[in-house]
Formats: C-alpha cells, sequence, structure tokens
C-alpha cells in the first residue's frame, strides 16, 4: 500500500480575527462576571470550541425564554435580527455582541440603505444563522436567493433602488456567478462597494486553490456547521482534487490516504489550530514523512473587543486560547 508522504499546509488557515475576538468575548466574560454566560447560538460553528467554553462556563441557547433574568448574554458571531435584539434588551440582560464587525457592517449597511427607499436581493444560505440576522434587519424588502435559477423568481415590489448584499461566508465563484444572474436580470442594481465575502473566507479559498493542483488529496478541517468550512472542501473538489471534511482527527479514514503521496491540510475560520496539529499527527502515523506550509498571505486583521470586557481595570494578557 502507498502511504501519504507529505503534508502540505495552506497559508492562512484556521481562525480568522472575527473568530479570534467573539472565542475571547466569552471567555474574558466568564473571567468577569463568573459561570454561567449564555451565549445565542454556536458562538462559532466548531465542535471542539463549543465543547471548550461549556465546560468553562458557557451555556448555549437558541432561545431568549431560556435564559434567565438578570444574566449576561452574548450574541454569536454570526449576528442576529432586530427581534432578537429587541427581545434581548426587553428581558433586561447584560448583553455582549460578538458579532463579526464584516457581518455588523452588512448589517449596517441594510439599514442605511433602507432608509433611503432600496429593497434587497441576498445571496446566502437559507437557515444560516448569519442569513436569518441580516434579513432580520428588516421586517419585509429583503429576498433570498440560494443559486442563479433563485434569481429569475425573485419579485421585488420595484426595481429602481435594488440593492445586492451576500452571505460574509460563501464561495467566491458562487456568489460571483449568481451575482451575474442578478445583475443581468437587475442591471441597475446596486452592489457593495467592498464585495461582502470577508477576507478570511477569500483568503482561505484562494489559498485551497493554489494548494489542490500541489496535493493528490485535500482534507478540511472543520465542522459540518461552517459555511466557509463547507465551502473550502467544495472549491477544491471543483478543481478536481478529492477533499474531505473532518471535524476531529478521529474522522480521517486510511483509505482516502491509499496511493496519495501528498495530502494538502487546511481549516476553515472557525477551527483551533489544535484541532490541525492532531490531524497532521494523524496523517504521520498512516506514514507521512514531512510537513510543509506553502508561501501565503500573512493575516495582521485585528478586531478591538466591545466596552465593558476589561479585566482589572486594565487588558489581562491574552487568555489561554485555543491556538
Amino acid at each position: 500500500m502507498n502511504e501519504p508522504k507529505e503534508v502540505i499546509l495552506a497559508e492562512p488557515r484556521g481562525f480568522c480575527a472575527g473568530v479570534d475576538r467573539a472565542i475571547e468575548i466569552v471567555e474574558r466574560a466568564l473571567v468577569k462576571f463568573g459561570r454561567p454566560i449564555y451565549v445565542r447560538h454556536e458562538i462559532v460553528h466548531n465542535t471542539y470550541v463549543v465543547n471548550d467554553l461549556k465546560a468553562k462556563g458557557a451555556i448555549f441557547i437558541e432561545e431568549l425564554s431560556d435564559v434567565p433574568p438578570g444574566s449576561t448574554l452574548v450574541f454569536s458571531a454570526h449576528g442576529v435580527s432586530k427581534a432578537v435584539q429587541e427581545e434581548a434588551q426587553a428581558r433586561g440582560f447584560s448583553i455582549f455582541d460578538a458579532t463579526c464587525p464584516l457581518v455588523t457592517k452588512v448589517h449596517v449597511e441594510v439599514a442605511k440603505l433602507h432608509k433611503e427607499g432600496f429593497e434587497f436581493i441576498m445571496i446566502g444560505h437559507k437557515g444560516h444563522p448569519e442569513v436569518e440576522g441580516t434579513m432580520g434587519q428588516l421586517d419585509s424588502g429583503i429576498h433570498l436567493v440560494e443559486d442563479a435559477a433563485d434569481v429569475a423568481r425573485v419579485a421585488p415590489a420595484q426595481t429602481e433602488k435594488l440593492a445586492v448584499v451576500t452571505q460574509t461566508t460563501l464561495s467566491v465563484d458562487d456568489a460571483a456567478g449568481i451575482l451575474a444572474a442578478v445583475k443581468a436580470r437587475f442591471p441597475s442594481v446596486r452592489e457593495p462597494k467592498q464585495q461582502d465575502i470577508c477576507y478570511a473566507t477569500q483568503n482561505r479559498q484562494d489559498a485551497v486553490k493554489l494548494l489542490s493542483p500541489q496535493v493528490d488529496v485535500v482534507i478540511v478541517v472543520g465542522s459540518p456547521t461552517s459555511s466557509n468550512s463547507n465551502r473550502l472542501r467544495e472549491v477544491a473538489l471543483k478543481l478536481g482534487t478529492p477533499s474531505h471534511m473532518v471535524d476531529s482527527a478521529d474522522e480521517l479514514q486510511a483509505e482516502w490516504f491509499e496511493g496519495r503521496s501528498r495530502v494538502g491540510l487546511t481549516a476553515g475560520a472557525s477551527a483551533p489550530e489544535i484541532l490541525v496539529r492532531q490531524v497532521i499527527d494523524r496523517i504521520k502515523a498512516l506514514g507521512a514523512i514531512s510537513v510543509r506550509t506553502m508561501d501565503g498571505l500573512t493575516e495582521t486583521v485585528k478586531f478591538p473587543l466591545p466596552k465593558g470586557l476589561k479585566i482589572d481595570g486594565g487588558e489581562v494578557a491574552p487568555l489561554q486560547h485555543l491556538h
């Protein structure tokens, strides 16, 4: 049997600034206010991260009615609808918003253009919490399209003022195809000044495009609910490289590597580096001898934390983190 010989790591991979910030918000809230801290929806879509925070005292809920009065509540990195924000305020929770600033940017744009009389077409995945949060910024006038076929069925009340917004974690190429269909049907549609797909999603997809032709199989570390992780697997498959997504090293299957000497490895924006290390160890146990990291962008984006999370009057050293 031919074993894997080499592991090539994509660069960049793993945690993005929005995920780093969201996890740190929950960790700091636990240190400052004590357990439990309630979090609406998984803080980020990663099983390991969620379980780690549960062990530290975070309780994840979907319904605000499950949160006792007077509790501290954190909104997940995916963002929430206006209705959820208003209900949380009405219930009197102490709220910290871990919504990724790049998602908040989309919310702000929607609110601003809505005031100017715009309706919206949103490109995204039905049922994803980010889509529910963005569409829930308005009571009406925002229409979801998941593919080019949906564009033909959209029925806005008017077409003079129509703007397009996008879920931040989509495939760059898929979104471009759907946007082309939107523009073909609504030529005067207004596009965002900078595309909504976030820098981290784009960078990780670009890295997989460089990685895929160099390897015989691509492994993506990410949880099944993670949109951006799923897209990484699809990018590799579209380039003709067999690709598998795993939540942990236990899910690797030896037959994936038979006759495939070069293994490409990446991780979604919500997957911690510790999982990547465990996957490398498992692939080494199957026969890989060398590991190298391909050249790639170094991301320097940092997002500030919300006010009220400083500890003991000053900034603390970063908490024990999941890198």
